[in-house]
């Protein structure tokens, strides 16, 4: 019941705002997609038989689901410290895997409605194909929830906005247009491939494209084995964080 509760207030959260928190997300990748696609159209092919707008959108879709899933979280627990209202959650009889599961789950849904969105827009401007959806549906939860927890995980270290903008510019937003949202890494010289193979969030890129067109740069079982590696140590440090109440209990 507490966790229903708390996933409601969440979700609640975002959709009372959904003009800023799924539509503004929404037209900046159709944006994106405008832009790139009248400029490389036609002079960058990655896969066989794939037009470069084709390529992009999985992408825009999956770029702009991890980065809302991440802001559902951050943001509304940093506004709850600041705000002292967390005292409220911190004193209902919910325990600290609950409370978690909660935000990470409300991070997904958001996450989740944005990405739905920018298909759905985007299928009416770019021919699209779905080749393997399953795949594409296990990058999206498992990215969302990474990406919520990551959320989680700054918003309890974070003390004030700034530091979490900093936290957002400094490694959410490199990370995320260093993973091959724009460009296949095959095109890249051999050193930042390597790079990018250090990069969680290009084998979520790589991996969610792969449901689209069945071709990817990276064996999809493998990626979504990294990302599900990655999520699990990110959940357990936030547990962890949660349970000794670091940051949220003063």
């Amino acid at each position: 019941m507490s966790f229903w509760t708390l996933f409601a207030k969440e979700l609640l959260r975002f959709v009372k705002v959904s003009v800023q928190t799924v539509a503004a997300p929404v037209l900046t990748a159709l944006l994106y997609l405008v832009i790139f696609g009248q400029v490389l159209e036609g002079r960058m092919q990655v896969f066989d038989g794939v037009r470069y707008t084709s390529f992009l959108v999985p992408g825009l879709v999956m770029m702009s689901v991890l980065q809302n899933a991440f802001a559902n979280s951050s943001s509304s627990l940093i506004q709850s410290k600041i705000t002292g209202n967390i005292v409220f959650i911190l004193l209902a009889p919910i325990s600290y895997a609950e409370f978690f599961w909660a935000y990470v789950a409300a991070s997904v849904a958001r996450g989740l409605a944005v990405g739905a969105g920018v298909l759905a827009v985007a299928a009416g401007l770019v021919e699209l194909r779905l080749e393997a959806p399953l795949w594409a549906l296990a990058f999206a939860l498992l990215g969302a929830a990474l990406l919520g927890a990551l959320g989680v995980l700054a918003g309890i270290i974070s003390e004030k906005i700034d530091q979490l903008a900093a936290f957002q510019n400094f490694v959410i937003l490199p990370l995320t247009m260093l993973s091959g949202v724009f460009y296949s890494i095959h095109s890249l010289p051999g050193f930042w491939r390597g790079v990018s193979h250090l990069n969680p969030f290009f084998y979520m890129i790589d991996g969610f494209r792969y449901g689209f067109f069945a071709s990817s740069d990276f064996p999809p079982g493998v990626s979504l084995a990294v990302v599900a590696v990655a999520f699990g140590a990110v959940a357990s440090v936030c547990l962890l964080l949660l349970k000794s109440g670091y940051k949220l209990r003063t």
